[in-house]
């Protein structure tokens, strides 16, 4: 019996490490489906927290996309995006140009304009009138001293000398005591003084008081205006050659523009005819001039003559030295004016989008009577106040062609 149960003993434990070897792998096996439930789990319990249960995110409406009749009309609906990247404005009708335009710039009319310099030798005191100052025609525009003044006064009493002279020579060949040759002697020394005397005073016409500003001489202004240029400060020194004016006084509601008009043009351009003038301070003004004059003279190097036009400046918006564009025009003629950009060309066809309702836009045919670099003016098919399509005119053109 004990012999028996050695010998089951002994046989389990001989046959004991091969069953441990198969139960190894099985054991792997369930852990592994173990660990896959924890993760499984693990996963629907962050799904839940994490928007399983979220409502789900709005679709986008789609944009609104116009309705095309007959390739001529886009019709918008109302709020459609699209009409935020249009331009519509109306159309002006305007004088049609005879030429491009000319380039130029605005000067003094030197009819209403005076230069101050200084008559004679002078050192500026204290100066009286500021830029933008209106002034009289004499007023004292700085004060002065002046050497001269002394020279003056010395022709003057000279003359006072000469001329009771020359009356007491009179007197004496009257009564036969002075020869003749002594009275024409005493005449011409009066008539010496007179003329040296008048000679200073000439100098020193525009010299005046000023007693209401401290006493001495005053530069005073030789015609009535405003002040539009100064260079002058205490202390300055001025000669009479100087080549710059210590003062300009002008009215600046009248000024000139001078163009320089190309050789070939000449022919278009004559003197009375009115023009248009553009500036770029002013982008959305025209201002008008009148050509006074036309050159006799072409210059050899740039082949070109100047014009000179008389400007009326009476809000006083345009300035001295502002470039400007001047546009020749036939004045019995107008027509509506449209930018380029609101041009459409395909082929030998011209199209402008027209705005023909809230939201309705057609294309229509045109034809242009004068096509300029800017501008060109439209003598078929476009009306003076319709509302036409100035920026975006291409983008419509694609999308009435994609219908």
């Amino acid at each position: 019996m004990d012999s028996k149960d050695q010998r089951s003993q002994s046989g389990d434990a001989a046959t004991s490490p091969p069953a441990a070897r198969r139960a190894a792998p099985a054991r792997r096996l369930w852990l592994l489906g173990g660990a896959l439930v924890l993760v499984a789990g693990g996963l629907g319990v962050w799904w839940n927290s994490h928007g399983g249960n979220a409502a789900p995110q709005p679709v986008a409406a789609p944009v609104p996309q116009p309705s095309a009749e007959g390739h001529r009309t886009l019709t918008f609906p109302p709020g459609a995006p699209q009409l935020s990247y249009l331009r519509i404005e109306p159309v002006k009708a305007e004088p049609v140009p005879l030429i491009e335009p000319i380039p130029g710039r605005l000067t003094y009319d030197d009819d209403v304009t005076a230069r101050v310099f200084a008559p004679v030798a002078l050192r500026i005191v204290q100066p009286l009138a500021q830029v933008g100052d209106k002034v009289a025609v004499g007023a004292p525009l700085a004060r002065v001293d002046v050497p001269d003044v002394a020279d003056l006064t010395r022709a003057q009493a000279d003359l006072r000398a000469k001329t009771a002279a020359f009356e007491r020579s009179k007197d004496l060949y009257a009564a036969e005591v002075l020869a003749k040759k002594d009275l024409e002697a005493a005449e011409n020394d009066y008539r010496a003084a007179e003329a040296e005397a008048a000679r200073a005073g000439t100098r020193l016409r525009w010299l005046g008081s000023t007693a209401k500003n401290g006493g001495g001489q005053a530069l005073q202004s030789p015609r009535a205006g405003v002040i539009t240029e100064r260079r002058v400060s205490p202390g300055l020194e001025a000669r009479p050659d100087s080549t710059d004016p210590l003062y300009v006084v002008s009215d600046p509601t009248r000024l000139w523009a001078l163009a320089d008009l190309p050789e070939k043009d000449l022919a278009k351009v004559h003197a009375g005819e009115e023009v248009v003038l553009l500036v770029d301070a002013w982008p959305n003004e025209h201002f008008t001039g009148k050509v006074t004059a036309v050159a006799d003279v072409l210059d050899p190097q740039t082949r070109r003559v100047q014009v000179r036009l008389s400007v009326p400046n009476p809000e006083r918006k345009l300035k001295p030295e502002m470039f400007v564009r001047v546009v020749p025009s036939h004045s019995d003629q107008v027509l509506p004016r449209v930018p380029n950009t609101a041009l459409v060309t395909e082929g030998l066809a011209t199209y402008l989008f027209v705005e023909t309702a809230p939201g309705a836009i057609e294309r229509r045919e045109v034809q242009l009577a004068f096509r300029g670099v800017e501008f060109s003016s439209v003598a078929k098919g476009l009306s003076a106040g319709e509302r036409v399509v100035t920026v975006g005119a291409v983008l419509l053109n694609a999308e009435l062609a994609g219908h």
